[in-house]
């Protein structure tokens, strides 16, 4: 998800925001009428912002006051004598209160209204062709499940027409709420969101159906000071994050940035551990071990001469790297066999602060495991389905949900990878962090994720800020990477390569500069 740091950090439920809406109208006496033309100007003035000169719109209406929104940006378009026409999904004659308003306001000025219905077969199609830009204002907030026909058949007909498309306030089909798409959801350009930022946009299906999540706040933010409402989840984003961490001092040393042990690299992935090791390193962390099968030594040598490696051949060689280390990365490729079994078993009776990942994820729920406060699990839909005894669907369904019950379960953080990554204490509002790009879907990236979070835990007192930090951070460096090489050639390594300029923005002073100028 682009372009966050201009978004509210807030983000609430969609009754939530209805209920804003409510308390603007009747208890801060402001007219919804007003309201609605107030979204429809900013939806339009974010139209010209991102399509100055469109050779035409066409507006898909619904019945609510989402269509009522339609049919005012349709008006503003017809005043700025852009060719514009309406097709009326829902029939005007559903229409009721200021959606019948709006809709009476553009027929009255002229704009063109075509009843869905009654057009002949493939009409819509050639209208959908030839349109410049596309207004979804079909559904709206207070829809859930999967689209009827004709709105499911109508989506479906968009996204294949491949025309750009201005989403209002959420594209049609997607769950304002959790991010989830039950059926057929618009997959917009730009979706301009009103009065308050909506969760369901920046996690699950949202994270890949918005394109740009643009906020209008329609001038109601002191108006709505007064509402008691809670935020659903907050949204972060790595420049959000950068001044959390302190200046260095010239006489800072390795031992105030924390000794971290990677245990990772069963038979067949010891690129795991050797990644998580690396990205622990890149990542500022004051010293790097790597416990892994002894056939990875010389590999990781080479690619990491920084990093001290251990080989180990059986659990029991593990419990002095422990005592040396003060925080414990586990999981990357350990497998689930008896190595990577007593590995874990080692990791989780050190009470040493500790990363889990992958099959140390996939062992712990296998087996009763108590609960800890000093732990970060890193699971993606898979490895938390697994822990939750349930289907990945259900995990997608409601991500937020999902975050929270192994937070419950398992105690710790909890950092659930995706689209839209989730990240719950427990005690504060969950976290949404935005960024990253389709070409982070391949293996590996987690491993530098966990290396990432290892490292930033010795380097930030605030475990949950740390895990925060990583997650945002690793999602820029990924987007850095990919515009570097493109997304579809994207490896961890580029990830690697791209953490130096990202993690320099951190950096507030320049020695170099300063014994320059003595």
């Amino acid at each position: 998800m682009r372009y966050a740091d201009s978004l509210p950090e807030a983000l609430y439920s969609a009754d939530s925001v209805r209920a804003m809406d409510r308390y603007l109208i009747d208890q801060q006496g402001v007219d919804g009428f007003e309201l609605m033309q107030s979204a429809a100007r900013g939806a339009f003035r974010q139209l010209l912002r991102h399509w100055p000169s469109p050779a035409s719109i066409l507006v898909l209406c619904g019945a609510g006051n989402n269509g009522g929104d339609g049919y005012l940006i349709a008006l503003n378009a017809h005043k700025q004598g852009i060719p514009v026409q309406c097709v009326a999904v829902s029939p005007a004659g559903k229409l009721s209160g200021d959606a019948l308003k709006a809709f009476k306001a553009a027929e009255q000025a002229g704009v063109a209204v075509s009843d869905f219905t009654g057009l002949p077969e493939g009409d819509l199609a050639r209208r959908l062709a030839a349109a410049g830009v596309v207004v979804d204002a079909m559904l709206g907030t207070g829809v859930a499940g999967a689209p009827r026909e004709p709105f499911a058949g109508i989506i479906q007909a968009l996204n294949q027409a491949r025309v750009p498309v201005l989403a209002v306030d959420l594209p049609s089909g997607l769950n304002a709420t959790t991010g989830a798409a039950e059926g057929e959801v618009v997959r917009a350009t730009v979706t301009v969101t009103f009065i308050g930022a909506k969760a369901g946009l920046f996690t699950g299906a949202g994270a890949g159906v918005c394109g740009r999540v643009v906020f209008e706040s329609l001038g109601v933010q002191e108006q709505l000071q007064g509402y008691a409402g809670q935020p659903l989840a907050s949204l972060q984003s790595w420049a959000r994050c950068r001044d959390w961490f302190p200046e260095r001092p010239l006489n800072a040393h390795k031992g105030q940035f924390g000794h971290v042990l990677v245990v990772a690299g069963d038979r067949g992935f010891g690129g795991a551990g050797i990644m998580a090791a690396e990205a622990a390193a890149r990542s500022g962390a004051g010293l790097v071990s790597l416990a892994t099968r002894p056939e990875y030594v010389t590999a990781a040598l080479a690619r990491c001469p920084n990093v001290m490696c251990h080989g180990l051949i059986h659990g029991s060689e593990l419990a002095p790297l422990l005592q040396q280390a003060d925080i414990v990365v586990c999981g990357p490729g350990i497998g689930r066999s008896a190595w990577g079994q007593q590995m874990l078993q080692q990791v989780l009776d050190s009470g040493k602060p500790q990363v889990l990942d992958a099959d140390a994820l996939n062992l712990m729920a296998a087996r009763a495991v108590a609960t800890a406060d000093n732990r970060v699990l890193t699971p993606h839909p898979g490895e938390a389905a697994r822990l939750l005894e349930c289907s990945v669907a259900e995990i997608e369904a409601d991500r937020l949900r999902a975050a929270t019950r192994i937070q419950k379960l398992w105690g710790g953080i909890v950092l659930l990878k995706g689209a839209g990554t989730v990240i719950t204490d427990g005690s504060n509002t969950p976290f949404v962090v935005a960024g990253g790009n389709p070409g982070m879907a391949t293996g590996g990236m987690g491993d530098v994720l966990s290396g990432m979070i290892g490292a930033f835990l010795g380097q930030l007192e605030d475990f949950t800020r740390a895990t925060v930090a990583a997650a945002s951070a690793h999602l820029a460096a990924a987007d850095l990477a990919s515009e570097r090489v493109g997304y579809k050639s994207l490896v961890p390594a580029d990830v690697l390569d791209a953490l130096p300029p990202v993690l320099k923005q951190t950096e507030t002073m320049s020695f170099h500069d300063d014994r320059e100028a003595r």
